[in-house]
């Protein structure tokens, strides 16, 4: 009977599925933003079959530099958030505050970036109705920066209660709240080189 049962595979432990990091919410809101994006690249992709030559000389008037540097604030500061996240478990408020400040400042030079890019697009013409290209721009675009000032509330709420009460919070929160942050990285992956490069 004892070498049956050590033959036997271990139980499935179902509980992480139930709860994974963040809460099993968390991760149907993040579920259900991709597919929200995913559904606007798709639109994306077949307007662009559409218009192939409206859709290249469009994409072309974007600053794909801009877009590369945003690219690299923006997942430096989930490396930050990675980090912090690391911290916070060991009980290092300190550390977990630290890194907290800079996926912070990331996500304010990130939005400021995107702000002064939208100011060059309106100031050249280029608003919501120049074509379906940027029709597509400004809405995954802007629907994004609405997702990574959302972060930033989120982050910015940790970073209070680290300075207040720290033993209080939760490791599900922060958890939470770090996939949250890291969701905004990976749609921003499948946007930059959707909007700025392929096309």
């Amino acid at each position: 009977m004892e070498v049956i049962a050590q033959k036997l595979p271990a139980k499935i432990d179902y509980k992480q599925f139930n709860s994974p990091p963040g809460g099993l919410l968390m991760w149907i809101v993040i579920f259900l933003e991709v597919i929200t994006f995913g559904i606007g690249l798709a639109r994306l992709v077949y307007n662009a079959r559409l218009e192939p030559e409206l859709f290249h000389t469009s994409r072309l008037q974007l600053n794909a530099s801009i877009g590369a540097i945003n690219t690299v604030i923006l997942l430096s500061s989930g490396f930050f958030l990675a980090k912090g996240l690391h911290a916070f478990k060991q009980d290092n408020y300190l550390t977990t505050s630290f890194y907290l400040k800079w996926t912070l400042l990331g996500g304010w030079l990130f939005t400021m970036i995107k702000i002064f890019e939208y100011w060059n697009k309106l100031d050249a013409g280029l608003g919501m109705g120049a074509n379906m290209f940027f029709t597509s721009y400004w809405l995954l675009t802007g629907f994004h920066l609405v997702h990574v000032v959302v972060g930033m509330v989120i982050l910015g709420l940790m970073l209070r209660s680290l300075k207040t009460a720290p033993e209080k919070m939760a490791l599900v929160d922060v958890e939470a709240g770090a996939a949250f942050w890291h969701m905004c990285d990976l749609i921003w992956l499948l946007l930059f080189p959707a909007l700025y490069l392929i096309f």
